[in-house]
């Protein structure tokens, strides 16, 4: 690995992961790593080139991050965990499962998509509007390269084919806000080609893991009791 993730850490029992969304960091999960720090080793990652993690010279990409989730268990002789993902955390979460079963316990996936066209157009038009000054101005400017990249994330990425879901092999929890910027037609869609998932929509947006937390958490915590 080119680079070493910056992390927090909470607890010193099981493993659990949590993955943040796009130009985000570990602390949104701030309601989370102290929730479940008493029966979990909670370990909240900055995902490459976001938070305190360098940015390194590999691909910025949802595959890339997944290998780099597998660098860092491997690193800390983590061999397998419960794995939560925001938004392209989840994103990060579904490929992470996809390409490496045997080192997820559990998955809960909140706000993910599988392509950009889950993403309702009113999210996504601002996004695309955005991307396209990012890069004109990439060149020019450190913060417009960085900028552009982040925002090329969220218009070209994820790009997972429904069949690919059967991969995911351990028990899903698929997550969302009732007012979700992701259409709630294509999470019905994640949680119904996943294997046994079960699908959980609350009251919220698409921020539900910190602005609706104590019914966030709940919903996390029984469907991590049924799995024990």
């Amino acid at each position: 690995m080119d680079i070493t993730l910056h992390y927090q850490e909470k607890g010193n029992k099981e493993p659990f992961i949590l993955l943040h969304g796009n130009g985000e960091d570990g602390s949104y999960f701030k309601n989370q790593i102290d929730y479940f720090s008493d029966r979990y080793r909670v370990i909240a990652l900055d995902t490459r080139g976001h938070g305190k993690s360098p940015r390194g010279t590999q691909p910025f990409t949802i595959e890339q991050f997944s290998h780099d989730l597998y660098d860092f268990m491997t690193g800390f002789d983590i061999s397998n965990a419960i794995i939560l993902g925001f938004s392209d955390g989840a994103n990060i979460a579904m490929k992470f499962a996809m390409n490496y079963p045997s080192k997820v316990k559990a998955l809960i996936l909140n706000g993910g998509n599988l392509n950009p066209k889950g993403a309702k157009r009113t999210t996504q038009i601002p996004i695309e509007i955005g991307y396209k000054i990012a890069k004109r101005f990439a060149s020019k400017s450190p913060d417009a390269k960085r900028n552009a990249e982040m925002l090329r994330l969220m218009v070209s990425e994820p790009n997972i084919e429904l069949n690919e879901l059967s991969k995911i092999t351990a028990p899903t929890l698929v997550i969302c806000g009732r007012n979700d910027m992701i259409k709630e037609s294509h999470t019905k869609k994640i949680a119904e080609n996943i294997p046994h998932a079960k699908l959980s929509i609350i009251h919220g947006n698409h921020f539900i893991a910190n602005k609706r937390y104590i019914t966030f958490n709940k919903t996390v915590e029984d469907f991590l009791r049924t799995i024990h």
